[in-house]
């Protein structure tokens, strides 16, 4: 599994978001490209804070928490939570930029070690933090063919 942190890896996602256009076709999915693209942002937003934050594991988070960071594929059409779920209209400039700026950011802690814990699923190794941003992208590029 790719991670976030891999040059390469962190190179192909920037060069796939730059290939995106706001007239892509979802492949599978409801968002529109700027709807997904601030879609992304939480959980690199979720990653990056400072401030700790005691998780609440839930059994369903254990059961799903190993997918997360996983090689194997995420399903189309998986639900989204509703609180992750982006249904107004975004500017997909802004949110391009924004969304590059906090992959950036997040692979520029490729040596940090120490990460607060997720807020749902608990604590995460550096490791599993970058396959699983790796993961999360990837799987909304490929929606849309990109």
């Amino acid at each position: 599994m790719n991670s976030l942190f891999d040059t390469e890896a962190y190179q192909e996602i920037k060069t796939r978001i730059d290939k995106l256009t706001p007239e892509a076709a979802n492949q599978w999915g409801k968002m529109n490209p700027a709807q997904m693209l601030h879609h992304c942002q939480f959980p690199l937003k979720t990653a990056l804070k400072s401030e700790y934050q005691k998780p609440k594991v839930s059994l369903m988070a254990r059961l799903f928490k190993k997918s997360m960071y996983s090689d194997k594929s995420w399903r189309k059409n998986l639900p989204t939570p509703k609180r992750f779920k982006v249904l107004e209209e975004k500017d997909f400039a802004a949110e391009k930029q924004t969304l590059n700026e906090l992959i950036d950011a997040f692979h520029n802690r490729k040596e940090q070690q120490e990460w607060n814990p997720h807020p749902m699923f608990g604590h995460f190794t550096q490791e599993q933090w970058g396959k699983m941003q790796y993961k999360h992208l990837d799987h909304h590029l490929k929606s849309f063919g990109v």
